[in-house]
């Protein structure tokens, strides 16, 4: 009889782990700096979470669906490229230039969706060549310059008087919210899952996995477009290096929040959480003095420990 208690405890640990992490964190950095439980770090923090939320929204589903995409990040600094090209060449307005960049996204998403679902190509392979063809086309419409937008579309990442926090982080969480939904409460979400799960069971009740890993390829080329317009926010520039990198970090958060790369498993919300630890780590370690390589061997550290952690997440408790 003693068992059960003891399972449940575990189960709850489990459920909880990456919630508990994050407060362990925090804790952490606020007894080793002063600086670090302020509002000055908080909205820091914040405001410059939207572009890699976004990303690890996408790439949430993507890995539940059994797939992976490596091209967001440069994507995402080809959409930045195309917005700031319709504002400077065509002097369009930022809605409409947003509206292109978000589309221009879409089309890498449904080009890696294309030839991944539907021409069986490896999904992997796939979406390492889009990595470059975004990264050269994103060279070739900023014609390799930083391409300054300023005030233009800076007002979507400052900071909201009274509130600290920007529209682009407000969105960024409204998306959270409506993706984990999604993910949680529709049949497209169960048939995420259900083929991550086991493709051919599903495609024996119904589901086509080629057109649900389409999909969702096409929604995290959309996001990186969305996350190009809020890095060009962040940054008051379309820099065609920007988001080098932030694939892999995209697919850290989302580990880190409890997706499996196996497919089949996760939550948007917990990646959102994992974004938190991963960017939490990057501003608590540089306020306590630690070097650059320091930092990225401690995150590659607490990476190869969220997998660890799946690893373990996975074996049932008996």
């Amino acid at each position: 009889m003693a068992a059960k208690p003891t399972i449940r405890v575990v189960r709850l640990l489990e459920d909880n782990l990456i919630f508990l992490s994050l407060i362990g964190i925090v804790a952490f950095f606020g007894l080793a700096s002063d600086r670090f439980l302020s509002l000055t770090t908080l909205s820091t923090l914040l405001n410059q979470l939207p572009a890699l939320t976004v990303l690890a929204i996408g790439m949430t589903l993507v890995l539940i669906s059994g797939a992976i995409d490596l091209s967001v990040g440069s994507v995402l600094a080809l959409c930045a490229g195309v917005i700031g090209g319709c504002m400077t060449l065509f002097g369009m307005p930022l809605p409409l230039a947003a509206c292109i960049g978000v589309l221009a996204g879409a089309l890498a998403g449904l080009a890696n969706g294309s030839l991944g679902a539907f021409l069986r190509l490896p999904i992997f392979i796939v979406t390492l060549g889009m990595l470059e063809v975004a990264r050269g086309l994103a060279y070739i419409v900023t014609d390799s310059q930083t391409v300054y937008l300023g005030a233009k579309v800076q007002s979507f990442a400052v900071p909201i008087s009274g509130i600290g926090v920007s529209a682009s982080f407000l969105t960024a969480l409204v998306l959270v919210i409506a993706f984990e939904y999604l993910l949680q409460s529709t049949v497209f979400g169960r048939q995420i899952v259900a083929v991550g799960s086991n493709e051919r069971a599903a495609e024996v009740s119904g589901i086509d996995p080629k057109r649900v890993r389409c999909t969702v390829l096409v929604i995290s080329g959309a996001l990186a477009g969305l996350g190009g317009l809020m890095n060009a926010s962040y940054l008051g520039s379309a820099d065609p290096n920007a988001g080098v990198g932030m694939e892999l970090s995209a697919i850290a958060a989302a580990v880190i929040g409890g997706t499996s790369l196996m497919g089949g498993r996760g939550s948007v919300v917990g990646a959102f959480i994992g974004v938190l630890i991963v960017s939490v780590l990057q501003i608590g370690l540089a306020q306590i003095g630690i070097t650059a390589p320091t930092k990225r061997v401690i995150t590659g550290a607490v990476i190869i420990l969220a997998v660890i952690l799946d690893r373990w997440r996975i074996s049932p408790v008996p």
